[in-house]
């Protein structure tokens, strides 16, 4: 053995601690550190020759890279939807990295059957029934990937084509019907050769929403001609988190063939409150669905999961034939669910964050940060020279300015804001103005949060 990795080897539990004490020096200054950091990166150095060892390595990188780091943990980084890393998460990842466990399958460890009760409780905790089985991946992204995957087979199924054998081609055009969907529905569907232009937008209601006009979608299934087809629901949008009727979409199967898949990344946390539990309302009838983990559930990156009423097909289309992998049969291993073969224990910071704060704990996550959202909606409506773009309908704020938003003065509010190291807004485009959004996730956020971001903004100047 290297001498450098025996020596670390000999002291592992003093380094271990020393990273522990650089982390928790890092978790405690975490809401006061800027949010965002805009000063030049290093320059890139060589690769080592000898090596430093594990100590030399964690003060090179606190001394070189961690001042550089963004708070995207903390409290008043409301940039995309980014939830932070519950103290239990915390602890749950760092023991998935010290357990190390190759969860493609179930063989020699309990890793899996762990897994499988952790989506079983997500399962509960999102109301979904037990014909949905699911699985951990990457992100959303991944997640509505899989679901669309799964639905291309069922397309092929119906139209009488083993698509996993044959290929996309063999299926000939696929309609995609939705009526808001996130740009990564457009990055699954070129991701598996169904093409991003075979997304038929679908009218949205009236009244500045962006949620879908179910006659409208009544109207574009009559016009397939009975052809089957891919219907994209949103529960939860991304410029304002509003939800598609899912049940009366689900209703129109009765008349109409087709796949009905919800991207539910943030939105599915709605069941966790009795005030909003409507929104989702349907989910259950879904065939597949999306939810984004390292958002509302706070766990750390990376972390999301996938529902589908539709398992077998789900194998048909990510069994993985080898001798040494053996077949999926019973109970599929992972490696038969997921694009990855391997995979890491991504289920276990998540097993530990429902363990430690249960369905209340989270619930007060996503009803603080509803209610810290309207508060934000409240008082921009205060500052002169802000409008909001809709209503504040969960834990999204989509404002802009009163007058003249067009694209670079809108992107210079949000960059003083930033330059502030107060808050971090993202930019958008709702109904063709230029506008910021401000999304609430992180379960560390306070109203004094909230009155700190209000401050931030009112003092960016825009000339």
């Amino acid at each position: 053995m290297h001498r450098t990795l025996a020596d670390d080897l000999s002291r592992l539990p003093e380094l271990l601690q020393s990273a522990r004490d650089l982390a928790a020096l890092e978790v405690t200054g975490l809401a006061e550190r800027p949010v965002v950091q805009f000063d030049e990166t290093p320059d890139r150095d060589p690769l080592p020759g000898e090596g430093a060892g594990a100590e030399g390595a964690l003060a090179r990188f606190a001394q070189r890279w961690a001042p550089g780091f963004s708070g995207s943990a903390g409290p008043r980084y409301l940039g995309f939807v980014t939830g932070g890393a519950t103290p239990a998460s915390v602890a749950g990842d760092w023991l998935t990295s010290t357990y190390d466990q190759n969860v493609s399958g179930a063989a020699g460890s309990w890793a899996t059957a762990l897994e499988r009760e952790t989506v079983a409780w997500l399962r509960e905790l999102f109301g979904l029934g037990e014909a949905h089985s699911g699985a951990f991946v990457t992100g959303a992204t991944v997640s509505n990937t899989v679901g669309l995957a799964i639905a291309r087979e069922w397309l092929g199924e119906r139209l009488g084509v083993d698509v996993s054998l044959e290929g996309t081609a063999a299926l000939g055009p696929v309609d995609v019907l939705s009526g808001s969907p996130h740009s990564s529905t457009a990055k699954a569907l070129s991701v598996l050769g169904i093409g991003r232009d075979r997304w038929r937008r679908v009218t949205v209601l009236p009244d500045n929403r962006e949620a879908v006009d179910v006659a409208a979608l009544d109207a574009a299934l009559s016009e397939l001609g009975g052809r089957p087809a891919i219907v994209v629901a949103n529960a939860g949008t991304v410029n304002t988190v509003d939800f598609d009727d899912l049940r009366a979409i689900a209703a129109l199967k009765e008349r109409y063939d087709f796949w009905l898949h919800v991207d539910a990344a943030f939105g599915a946390f709605a069941a966790l409150s009795p005030a909003y539990a409507h929104l989702v309302d349907g989910l259950d009838a879904a065939d597949s669905v999306c939810v984004d983990l390292h958002k509302w559930l706070n766990v750390p990156y990376d972390a999301a999961v996938q529902f589908t009423r539709h398992r077998d097909l789900q194998v048909r289309v990510f069994h993985n034939a080898s001798p040494y992998l053996g077949l999926p049969t019973g109970e599929p291993d992972f490696l038969h669910l997921t694009p990855e073969n391997s995979r890491r224990l991504r289920a276990l910071p998540a097993w530990f964050s429902l363990v430690a704060y249960g369905r209340a704990g989270h619930r007060e996550i996503v009803e603080r940060n509803v209610a810290l959202a309207h508060r934000l909606g409240e008082g921009l409506v205060g500052l002169n020279g802000l409008r909001l773009l809709a209503p504040v309908r969960l834990n999204v704020v989509c404002f802009t300015l009163a007058d003249q938003p067009t694209q670079e003065r809108v992107n210079t509010l949000a960059q003083a804001v930033a330059a502030s190291g107060e808050a971090f807004l993202t930019p958008t485009v709702y109904g063709g103005v230029p506008a910021l959004r401000a999304a609430f996730s992180n379960w560390r956020t306070s109203e004094a949060d909230v009155e700190r971001v209000l401050a931030a903004v009112a003092s960016a100047r825009v000339d």
